[in-house]
């Protein structure tokens, strides 16, 4: 069993939902983003999401893209980021997610980001750019038992499209609360409900909730009719607005404990 399946079990027999919680990998320097990383999973963080910066991230809005470019600035690249994940393995069993654009992964080489990848310790890739029609291409090379590949659904994906995605992934789905970005805000917790019954009703898999989720109060809505919730603008913003305070780690470690006491189940 897969560290991520053995995560959503645990949490299925303590009445909890998942954590996710997503950072850009080198932000704001590498030391940084190890302590940062580190601190969230020591404050309960359940799977872990980390992003690979890059220089066109179009599914991400302005915070994100903002912490990507100062990864970047940083020179942090997709190896920087597999060195990293080998790190962070060396103090934490919380599964890890690759979050990336499929342009740094094809310019690494599919067959060697596998590779490397698994040595390292990541657990699943999510590639928000590739659609499953596509993404053979990147999978091909991939050992059965290797990571698990992370599809996303969109809150506009008609049902049977719905299930022909969760048929090709694996790990969890992670189902988009709205159109738009990374960050945008609102959140119609009816039709979030609306579309995970849709997606629950094709597919066993776990059903991770994410985008314009970053409060606790919004983890509680969203974790009352999903599997996890992910929250990544959230966290960065924390970041942006206290680099160079020596309490950052203590700020990111409060807003991630509030945050996974929302996922627990209020009798």
């Amino acid at each position: 069993m897969s560290r991520i399946d053995e995560r959503f079990e645990v949490l299925r027999e303590k009445g909890e939902k998942a954590l996710v919680g997503f950072v850009t990998a080198g932000d704001p320097s590498l030391s940084d983003s190890l302590q940062i990383i580190t601190a969230m999973c020591e404050a309960g963080v359940d799977i872990l999401e980390l992003g690979v910066p890059f220089s066109d991230p179009t599914a991400d809005g302005p915070v994100i893209q903002r912490s990507s470019a100062r990864a970047l600035a940083n020179g942090v690249s997709l190896r920087k980021v597999l060195d990293m994940t080998r790190d962070v393995r060396e103090k934490t069993e919380v599964p890890i997610i690759l979050f990336s654009y499929y342009n740094p992964i094809h310019a690494y080489g599919n067959e060697a980001f596998h590779q490397d990848a698994e040595a390292a310790g990541v657990d699943g890739l999510l590639v928000v750019d590739i659609p499953p029609e596509e993404s053979d291409e990147m999978t091909d090379c991939w050992t059965e038992n290797g990571l698990a590949l992370i599809r996303l659904v969109a809150p506009t994906t008609p049902v049977e499209r719905m299930r022909w995605i969760a048929s090709s992934g694996s790990g969890f789905l992670y189902l988009v609360s709205k159109t738009g970005v990374t960050g945008s805000d609102g959140l119609d917790t009816t039709e979030i409900r609306g579309h995970a019954e849709s997606l629950r009703a094709v597919t066993q898999l776990p059903i991770c909730v994410g985008f314009g989720i970053s409060t606790p109060e919004d983890v509680a809505a969203v974790a009352a009719v999903a599997d996890g919730v992910v929250i990544g603008s959230a966290f960065e913003r924390l970041i942006e607005d206290n680099v160079g305070n020596a309490d950052l780690l203590s700020i990111l470690a409060e807003k991630v404990r509030a945050c996974k006491e929302a996922t627990k189940k209020r009798n």
